[in-house]
């Protein structure tokens, strides 16, 4: 590969994702390094003052401030919106910086949003409290119900905003059907595809608008930096997202930004031996407890929709208890093998309780709402053995009385 060919789009548009995961973005320094270059700089020098002033006003390409360009975050960006089918992508300081940049972008005072009712705690906070202070009303739905989207809808619905699959609940969202409606009303649909990433859900393939990221997941994919990002076309990410992002400074860190360029080099490798391992213990859990919400079990009543809109179910899942918070602790305390964390994505196999860590900023009516009781549990199945992480649940479900 010549220095240049990772940023040519006439090139690696036409590169399969996997390929595009390992080399898209890539711009080599004189050098010739093989693995990217990690810029760690704040700013940047120029031979006259007139380069200067001419980069400031845009008539001559080149960086001008970390906050706005960096050439090792750039290599991200380009690499992530190859994955994603996109025009463009803004990488950010973390999910959450990503998620607000992409609605407070264009949302102003007297608009209306359609918010799907399963989100990650945090992005609730933000519909239900955030927003409201700028005077820009949320109608939450069941967004598993298209319908409900289009019935909600107001003359003054700039945003349809919603996860799939949900985060913790699973609920699955017909992507064609809502993006459709939205376009078909001048509403920009803004998906967070963090559970499946680009490797097994493409949403602007069904039509979204634009696409959002907490990087931090299955992108890092190790436990190891935060990262978010936005991708869409070069208009909304140029015009409406970058005078948001260049003025509130959300901005990721180089040396983050090559973390997660590597992770993405074993993104579609690590996400589908994590796809099977969940699906083996999926299966497993299946016949031991209550509840279980896993879209790639025939058993999930959208399992079929699941399917036709990713290339896999993905690592994530949940599932219920009867005993509520006591025994859902315990089953927890038990655990030898699986940790206790409420990170998702990791190599790792991770469990929380939703409830008491990532949806406890959530009013408990709330969390209700969302499908998230007391007895919900929500697994992230790395990459050990399948086999040793049935045992460790097998003994820590008959500890804790299942």
């Amino acid at each position: 590969m010549k220095r240049t060919t990772g940023q040519d789009r006439t090139i690696t548009r036409n590169w399969r994702p996997a390929t595009q995961a390992v080399r898209g973005g890539t711009a080599r320094s004189e050098f010739g390094e093989t693995s990217e270059a990690l810029f760690l700089t704040s700013g940047y020098c120029y031979d006259k003052a007139g380069d200067a002033a001419a980069r400031f006003a845009g008539e001559q390409q080149g960086m001008t401030y970390s906050r706005l360009q960096n050439p090792t975050v750039e290599m991200l960006e380009e690499r992530i919106a190859l994955l994603e089918g996109a025009e463009a992508c803004r990488t950010m300081a973390s999910g959450m910086a990503a998620m607000t940049a992409a609605l407070l972008c264009q949302l102003q005072q007297g608009d209306h949003v359609v918010a799907g009712r399963a989100l990650f705690g945090s992005c609730r906070w933000l519909t239900d409290t955030l927003l409201p202070k700028f005077g820009i009303e949320t109608t939450v739905v069941d967004a598993r119900d298209a319908q409900q989207f289009a019935d909600a809808a107001r003359p003054n619905t700039k945003v349809f905003f919603f996860e799939t699959p949900s985060n913790p609940t699973m609920d699955v969202v017909d992507l064609k059907a809502v993006c459709g409606i939205a376009r078909e009303r001048g509403i920009v649909s803004v998906v967070d595809n963090a559970f499946a990433t680009p490797a097994l859900q493409r949403p602007m393939e069904f039509g979204a608008d634009v696409v959002a990221y907490s990087a931090t997941k299955m992108m890092d994919g190790q436990g190891r930096v935060l990262a978010g990002a936005v991708t869409g076309s070069s208009a909304f990410i140029n015009d409406v997202l970058l005078p948001f992002t260049r003025n509130t400074g959300p901005t990721l860190s180089a040396f983050n930004a090559w973390v997660v360029l590597k992770g993405l080099e074993t993104l579609d490798l690590r996400i589908r031996r994590q796809s099977e391992n969940a699906l083996a213990v999926g299966r497993f859990l299946e016949t031991r407890v209550p509840r279980i919400n896993h879209p790639g079990l025939p058993s999930h009543p959208q399992h079929a929709l699941a399917m036709a809109q990713m290339d896999a179910a993905g690592p994530i899942f949940s599932f219920e208890v009867d005993g509520g918070r006591t025994q859902a602790h315990a089953l927890l305390d038990a655990l030898a093998l699986i940790d206790i964390s409420n990170n998702i994505g990791d190599s790792r196999s991770l469990m929380t309780h939703p409830a008491s860590t990532t949806h406890a900023s959530v009013a408990e009516d709330k969390r209700v709402e969302m499908g998230i009781g007391e007895g919900l549990l929500r697994l992230n199945v790395g990459l050990e053995d399948p086999q040793d992480l049935i045992e460790d649940l097998d003994q820590a479900l008959t500890a804790a009385g299942l």
